[in-house]
């Protein structure tokens, strides 16, 4: 099979003392998602991220949650990012760069990704709120951090209005979702990685 023609998906599997995380993804998918993490509001974020993305996703997750949601959330992420750079392989052909705006009634949000192979995350985001049923919402910036990190991407996270904590935290997700099914697209125009370096 050629590289033009090859599935891109991947089958994560994360064992440690804390968690047991199976995760598969489809960057060419039709957006169908199968989410079971413990975690009520992160399913319901994981399901419209992959809905946005049009990625097709299966996330299970069994973790310490009568510690608190800390490890979950992280290892999720962790396993979604190494998931995305094994599906996408040597990047040959990919836009690298996506750009989305999205409003959730009165937020807006924007987010910017470079699927350089650097790591770095700006994540300008303010919530009144500390939890949505047993998630903690001070522990959604540092999911994007592991998922950027275990990624190797530039991932620019910015809240431009709003002050729902649901709706905020729901427009960086669908942004984010937008923004990578912008950066993963193949273009026939380009040869080789998109990059005067030679390699991503």
């Amino acid at each position: 099979m050629s590289k033009k023609n090859r599935t891109r998906s991947a089958v994560i599997e994360r064992q440690t003392k804390e968690t047991q995380v199976h995760l598969a993804l489809d960057l060419d998918g039709r957006g169908k998602s199968q989410v079971n993490t413990g975690l009520p509001f992160l399913d319901h974020m994981l399901d419209l991220f992959a809905r946005h993305g049009l990625f097709d996703l299966e996330v299970t997750c069994r973790g310490d949650l009568e510690i608190d949601d800390h490890h979950s959330v992280e290892d999720i992420a962790l396993s979604l990012g190494q998931a995305f750079r094994q599906a996408l392989g040597d990047k040959t052909g990919i836009a690298r760069y996506g750009a989305a705006l999205v409003p959730m009634d009165e937020a807006l949000c924007r987010v910017v990704i470079d699927l350089s192979g650097r790591f770095y995350l700006v994540y300008e985001v303010k919530t009144k709120r500390q939890m949505i049923g047993n998630f903690s919402v001070e522990l959604a910036e540092h999911f994007w951090r592991s998922f950027a990190e275990s990624l190797q991407c530039n991932l620019h996270i910015d809240q431009l209005r709003g002050r729902n904590t649901h709706h905020i935290l729901e427009a960086t997700f669908k942004a984010t979702a937008r923004a990578l099914r912008q950066a993963v697209e193949r273009d026939p125009r380009i040869e080789g990685v998109l990059s005067t370096k030679g390699t991503l």
